[in-house]
């Protein structure tokens, strides 16, 4: 908590599936904070944009005047206003210059815009991670786990290329609705299960052009006795997650050390890997960069 007990501004990241508000002092500390399943996918349902957001600004007694400023993916063409995307290599200075000023509110509400790659041999785009990467303040490779991974060059201050990786959405697909449903079950602590967890992501490492082989191998061993249900969560993980690393260490072939952006188990998951991989791991808390990136953008806006 901060000891300046004034509010000097409202910092959210409104994703697809999640809404996270802070109430930041000038100094950073955290004065109250929201979390909702009120993403972009739920917020027009909810009432819209302008309700939810008012809604959790009062219910932590926010000042009427207090300006707000936003990531993520309200941002998007389907979101609140369309923030439109800075190209890349980006400064990340350009991405608080290029806020959208949402008219239809009273309130000064400002959208940062994601970052699109326009590369035909590699066209990618993010909203949300660029604040994360404005916040950690750091060169070299970032990795930022999630449901679509993203892994980033970063250089001089600004984001000079990027990767996204299918990763996590791969994982619920496969467990959720592919026949690997019948071995994989419900519990998916993978680290529950290390041994497991690191023969999956050395598979990838070493063969990553047989990762589709290696799925389906998931169903065949239990079946055939070659190998326990038990371990095929952790396998699948290790090998979702391995096959993202070897995809980035093509992209990047001379980079030895990550600066892996992430929280809770799929830090944990991450850095596992990241290790095992044989990468040096610096470790930065996701909620912490995203909080820092919002307030530099913050006070570039507001100040």
């Amino acid at each position: 908590m901060s000891d300046n007990a004034t509010p000097f501004c409202a910092a959210v990241d409104w994703g697809t599936s999640s809404f996270r508000l802070w109430l930041l002092a000038e100094d950073g500390g955290v004065l109250g904070e929201k979390r909702s399943r009120e993403g972009m996918q739920s917020a027009v349902a909810a009432g819209g944009f302008p309700a939810v957001l008012d809604s959790h600004l009062a219910s932590l007694s926010a000042p009427p005047d207090l300006p707000v400023i936003v990531c993520g993916m309200a941002g998007a063409r389907q979101g609140w206003v369309e923030a439109p995307y800075v190209e890349a290599p980006a400064a990340l200075d350009a991405i608080a210059l290029n806020a959208v000023r949402v008219e239809s509110v009273a309130r000064d509400v400002r959208i940062l815009p994601g970052v699109a790659q326009r590369d035909s041999a590699r066209p990618d785009v993010m909203r949300g991670e660029e604040t994360q990467i404005m916040g950690l303040g750091a060169d070299g490779l970032v990795c930022l786990p999630g449901t679509h991974s993203k892994w980033a060059s970063v250089s001089d201050n600004r984001i000079e290329a990027f990767s996204t990786f299918m990763t996590g959405e791969t994982f619920a697909l496969m467990a959720g609705q592919s026949i690997l449903r019948h071995t994989v079950g419900e519990n998916h602590e993978a680290l529950a299960r290390p041994e497991a967890f690191r023969k999956g992501v050395s598979d990838c490492l070493d063969a990553p052009e047989a990762w589709l082989n290696r799925l389906f191998a998931l169903r065949a061993g239990p079946l055939l006795g070659t190998a326990t249900p038990e371990d095929a969560a952790a396998r699948l993980s290790g090998l979702l997650i391995g096959a993202e690393i070897a995809g980035a260490r093509r992209l990047l072939p001379d980079a030895r050390s990550v600066v892996l952006c992430a929280s809770g188990p799929l830090c944990d998951l991450y850095e596992a890997a990241l290790v095992h991989a044989g990468y040096e791991t610096r470790i930065e808390d996701a909620d912490i960069a995203v909080r820092s990136g919002l307030l530099a953008a913050a006070r570039r806006c507001f100040s």
